[in-house]
C-alpha cells in the first residue's frame, strides 16, 4: 500500500507527515518515540492503513519538522498536533503514541478532548514526581559531543545497543539517522518528558485506553500499571519480547494490537 508523505503549514512552521490508508476512512495519529520520526511506524501504517485513514507525524523540531521558536515540551507539541488534524480537516481522531509519543497523546487528549476518540498508549511512562527525581539522577539518554573522528556515531548506536534486539542493526541504523536529524537537540524530548507533570492531567482522560506493554522495555513496561491505575477506561495488552524499538521491531503484533483494539470503538 502506497505511503504518501506531505507538509502542512502549521504555527512552528512546515511540519511533515506521511499517511497511507482512503483519506475518507476513520483517521488515526501515530506519535513517535524521541529521537525517532514518523519512519517508526513505516512498516506500520500500511497494516493500518488497509482499514482506517493512518497518519503519522514529525513531532516538531524532530523529522523533518520545523522547530519553531517556541520551547519544546509536551504541551506545545501536542498544541502542534491538534493543528495538524485542523489542517487536515479532521475533526476526531484515535491517537497511538510510543514513548515520548504516548506521552505527547496523553496531553493531547487531555488539553482537546473533542478531538480524540481512543487512546493507544504504546511503551509510555507515568510521569511524576518520582519519576521527575529519578530522571533528574541519570545521565542525558542521547546527548553525545561530536567529534572530528566521528566515534560520537558510534557512542550514539551504544547507548542504544542493549536496549535494541540482537541481529537487528537496521533498527539501531534507523535511530542513528534520525537522532542526526533532530534539529530542536536529541534530548529535547527526554527534557520535556521529564518535566510533564502529567499526574496533573492524567485524571482528564475518560476515553477508552488501550495500554501496550513491551515486556522487554525496561524504561517503560514497568509503568504500564501505573497508567492503567490513572485512567479511567484502560486495559493492558502485552506484547512478548517487544523492546524499545516497538513499532518497527514488531510492526505485525503492534498493528493487530491497535487494530483489535480501534475495532471495540466502532
Amino acid at each position: 500500500m502506497k505511503i504518501r508523505r506531505a507538509f502542512a503549514d502549521l504555527s512552528v512552521g512546515q511540519v511533515h507527515y506521511a499517511e497511507c490508508g482512503n483519506p475518507h476512512a476513520p483517521p488515526v495519529l501515530l506519535l513517535h518515540q524521541s529521537p525517532r520520526s514518523w519512519a517508526e511506524y513505516r512498516e506500520v501504517l500500511p497494516l493500518i492503513g488497509a482499514r482506517y485513514r493512518a497518519i503519522a507525524m514529525d513531532t516538531a523540531g524532530f523529522g523533518d519538522s520545523a522547530a519553531g521558536d517556541v520551547p519544546a515540551s509536551i504541551e506545545q507539541w501536542a498544541k502542534v498536533a491538534r493543528e495538524l488534524l485542523e489542517a487536515l480537516g479532521i475533526e476526531r481522531a484515535d491517537v497511538v503514541g510510543h514513548h515520548t509519543g504516548g506521552v505527547i497523546a496523553v496531553e493531547l487528549a487531555a488539553a482537546f478532548p473533542d478531538r480524540v476518540r481512543g487512546l493507544v498508549l504504546s511503551s509510555t511512562p507515568f510521569t511524576n514526581e518520582a519519576f521527575r527525581i529519578a530522571r533528574a539522577g541519570r545521565p542525558p539518554i542521547d546527548e553525545v559531543e561530536s567529534s572530528e573522528d566521528g566515534s560520537h556515531l558510534a557512542a550514539l548506536w551504544q547507548r542504544r545497543q542493549g536496549f535494541y534486539p540482537l541481529n537487528r542493526p537496521e533498527l539501531l541504523e534507523a535511530f542513528v539517522l534520525d537522532a542526526l536529524k533532530a534539529s530542536g537537540g536529541r534530548e529535547d524530548g527526554h527534557r520535556a518528558v521529564a518535566a510533564y507533570r502529567m499526574e496533573d492531567r492524567i485524571r482528564r482522560i475518560a476515553h477508552p485506553t488501550l495500554v501496550v506493554r513491551a515486556t522487554a522495555d525496561p524504561f517503560a513496561s514497568p509503568h504500564a500499571a501505573e497508567l492503567r491505575e490513572q485512567l479511567s477506561n484502560a486495559r493492558i495488552v502485552d506484547i512478548e519480547g517487544g523492546m524499545v524499538p516497538l513499532p518497527d521491531q514488531m510492526p505485525g503484533p503492534f498493528a493487530q494490537a491497535v487494530l483489535a483494539f480501534l475495532e471495540t470503538l466502532e
